[in-house]
């Protein structure tokens, strides 16, 4: 973080400060909130929760270097004492940027939106410092201490804004206002939660109503091929680009196809040129995840052939999604279990089918979660699809909602012991253990409450007889 005096911070949170010997006292370090983390120079934000009272580790943090607490109460050591821990930080944030000046490019949607806020991130560091979000830190604390993390040399900030609710993105825009916001899609996911999909939208939709307007260098990227996204064009006074690959996006892709190992390969146009991207990544709906960073880097001055050569060379950054592993014994494990939606459950399907010409296909998967009365209906159609791509072998992990993937699969005409349910994730394994033979590809996905990384844990250990080479 930029340097701050313990003065300043007050002044900018609304604090009081308490057994602070020297007011001039700098914080030189990062702001943490777990105590772990706290060292010479830090800050450590003190969150009290149901389970753990982050300010009952005051004193371990300060013997550590940090240089005060940050919290709703004294500690008995340097503090800066506040009513709301959370919104102190917020405003923290807000200061830091105002002050640093850096470009901020945030984004949201329904799904790929970590995936892509990687991609975004590993195209800007070529042309400049980039901070970006750490995995899925999207929501009212990460996000901000995503952005205390930036420090003067820092040109582009990249923060990923997650949402629940109506209001929430608003609320994480007026924390980092951002110049430039992309939409991704409008799907499934909190379905439950917001009640349709217009609500989504119009929740999604707040990101590119906080972008300043065209002339101010406010930039708009929406998705052309979702429509709810492209209707966004009409709620923002930003300069508006459209991705995809329709005919009339700005910029998209052409001739799109997937290599023998299920990795999409495709021709960027962009105003300023063309080029080919073959991405490391797996499975064809990373190709809409690749444009809405293209064009981003565009409109931050980077050419087609450096933004191919970006995308080209791009890995994944976050744990657990489409992880691709193949054990010394031919057995490849895909490791896309952090979280799953309808549309990236379906995208995982597709990818795991073009990795696996040739070979036998396993889906274990688990419960969606959040989907509310479209729970049903949408675990069905996952399991018909299961069939209707022909995957080998469908293992439905857990409850009532693998009870339900299960039943689309058998309704759709998988029968004998092409579809199986089982009820937890050790049931799972000790299937695969006993079945998988040399050559298979095995995806694993659920929701996070699921945990079925396990899955994915257990069989990489069962094949450890030598080196498991990733891929």
């Amino acid at each position: 973080m930029i340097t701050l005096s313990l003065a300043e911070i007050a002044e900018v949170v609304g604090g009081r400060m308490h057994d602070i010997p020297d007011a001039s006292a700098e914080v030189t370090g990062p702001v943490v909130r777990d105590s772990r983390e706290a060292g010479p120079g830090s800050l450590f934000v003190a969150f009290a929760g149901e389970r753990v009272d982050g300010h009952d580790f005051a004193a371990q943090v300060v013997a550590a270097g940090a240089v005060a607490v940050l919290g709703s109460r004294p500690v008995g050591v340097p503090a800066i004492v506040v009513d709301d821990v959370q919104a102190a930080l917020g405003a923290l944030a807000r200061h830091v940027v105002r002050r640093l000046g850096t470009t901020l490019v945030a984004l949201t949607g329904s799904a790929g939106k970590t995936s892509t806020k990687d991609l975004i991130a590993q195209v800007l560091r070529r042309k400049a410092p980039t901070v970006f979000t750490p995995g899925s830190m999207n929501n009212e604390v990460g996000l901000p201490l995503t952005a205390l993390t930036a420090t003067d040399e820092t040109k582009f900030l990249v923060l990923e804004m997650g949402a629940r609710g109506i209001g929430h993105i608003r609320y994480l825009t007026e924390l980092t206002p951002p110049k430039i916001g992309a939409v991704l899609n409008v799907g499934s996911a909190h379905i439950g939660e917001f009640g349709g999909r217009e609500q989504i939208a119009q929740a999604k939709g707040e990101l590119v109503e906080a972008l300043p307007p065209a002339e101010e260098g406010g930039a708009a990227i929406l998705n052309a091929d979702d429509p709810l996204v492209r209707a966004m064009a009409s709620r923002t006074k930003a300069k508006v680009i459209l991705f995809g690959e329709s005919g009339e996006a700005d910029v998209r892709a052409e001739n799109v196809r997937l290599t023998d190992t299920g990795q999409p390969s495709f021709s960027l146009h962009t105003p300023s040129g063309a080029s080919d991207v073959t991405m490391r990544l797996y499975g064809e709906h990373h190709v809409s995840n690749a444009l809405a960073a293209a064009a981003v880097a565009h409109e931050l001055g980077m050419s087609a052939d450096e933004i191919a050569t970006a995308l080209s060379e791009a890995g994944s950054l976050s744990r657990w999604r489409m992880e691709v592993t193949e054990r010394p014994d031919g057995v490849t494990v895909v490791n896309d279990a952090y979280n799953a939606n309808p549309e990236s459950m379906k995208a995982a399907l597709r990818a795991l089918v073009a990795m696996g010409k040739g070979r036998r296909t396993w889906a274990v998967l688990g419960k969606m979660a959040e989907l509310g009365d479209e729970a049903l209906a949408e675990h069905d159609a996952v399991g018909r699809l299961a069939v209707r791509l022909n995957v080998s072998k469908l293992v439905a992990v857990g409850g009532r909602e693998a009870q339900w993937l299960q039943l689309g699969a058998y309704n759709e005409g998988s029968w004998g012991e092409e579809s199986v349910h089982v009820s937890d994730a050790q049931a799972a394994v000790d299937l695969l253990r006993s079945e998988l033979r040399p050559g298979d590809v095995v995806l694993v996905k659920a929701s996070r409450s699921v945990g079925l990384e396990s899955v994915a844990t257990a069989l990489l250990e069962t094949g450890a007889e030598g080196e498991v080479a990733a891929r």
